[in-house]
């Protein structure tokens, strides 16, 4: 990047011949254009310019480096604006894997949204529960849930929501269903576990109380949307966050149990193999981070 900015400033006084004109079209003073110069002469060890009080000649060496800078700089500069122009206007197609449930319940009301804001923008969704090799296959980025990638790790990550997960269950299940008073008391029900882990101890929260129950799943399995129609026909107990479970709430068909409690929020995160970004790829970042659910909370991360 140095050296192509040397170039930039060697351009405009090869082709000037005048140290105080390039000095004004480049907003710098004379001097500091002089030290410049003298630096990258000093840098590829040949004498560019033929420096005298009234004038600036080029040397031998300095006629063929300016043929071939000029070329240089001037496709630097129509890169350049033409990143600009992506910048104004994004277009292109953004790539994305993200969760079927999450891309169903939160990503196709923002999706539709922002395709209608950014009419350029063309869209490939692979929506599924494969995790994609960012690194090998041609996506601009992954929205997966749970933490981010343990480091070390070439991903970067960037928190873009904070999911509210709570306990639900069919009021058909809660009539036939032993008491549930306190977390304790779900050793002795039904659960359905969403993220594939057979075992495992759930924590929950109230206020400033916690407890962590250890739990059997008799349903495993990978899918958030499965788990809610399998709690809704009053299969079991389920964890769901709020915008997930919402229809089935408003409908009656499930029921929110110890709604004093809840578990610790899920975060959401954008994964990209870079943190150098396109236009439309941060567009859309930062679109989601301003819809989604806990944003302030993202904010404030």
């Amino acid at each position: 990047m140095q050296l192509l900015n040397y170039m930039h400033l060697y351009v405009e006084v090869a082709r000037t011949k005048n140290f105080r004109k390039a000095a004004d079209t480049l907003g710098m003073s004379s001097s500091t254009l002089s030290r410049n110069i003298a630096a990258l002469e000093k840098e590829i060890g040949v004498r560019l310019l033929h420096r005298s009080t009234r004038r600036v000649e080029l040397t031998e060496a300095g006629e063929a480096y300016f043929n071939r800078c000029q070329g240089i700089v001037e496709e630097a500069n129509v890169a350049h604006e033409a990143l600009r122009g992506e910048a104004a206007h994004p277009s292109g197609t953004l790539r994305i894997s993200m969760p079927v449930d999450f891309a169903i319940d939160y990503l196709a009301p923002v999706l539709a949204e922002f395709a209608a804001a950014y009419p350029l923008i063309d869209f490939e969704l692979d929506a599924g529960a494969r995790r994609v090799d960012l690194l090998a296959e041609p996506f601009d980025l992954a929205i997966r849930m749970g933490p981010a990638p343990a480091a070390p790790s070439t991903l970067v990550a960037r928190q873009i929501a904070l999911l509210e997960r709570h306990l639900y269950a069919s009021p058909a299940y809660l009539d036939q269903a032993p008491p549930l008073f306190h977390p304790e008391d779900l050793a002795h029900h039904t659960l359905c576990v969403a993220g594939g882990i057979k075992q495992e101890g759930w924590a929950l929260f109230n206020g400033a109380d916690s407890t962590t129950v250890p739990v059997a799943a008799r349903f495993s399995l990978n899918s958030m949307g499965l788990s809610r129609a399998l709690a809704a026909q009053g299969a079991g107990i389920a964890i769901l966050d709020s915008v997930i479970a919402r229809d089935e709430l408003a409908s009656g068909q499930l029921r929110r149990v110890l709604p004093q409690w809840s578990l610790a929020p899920i975060p959401v995160h954008a994964i990209t193999d870079t943190r150098l970004l396109s236009a439309r790829t941060r567009l859309f970042v930062d679109f989601l981070k301003a819809r989604l659910p806990g944003h302030d909370s993202v904010a404030r991360r």
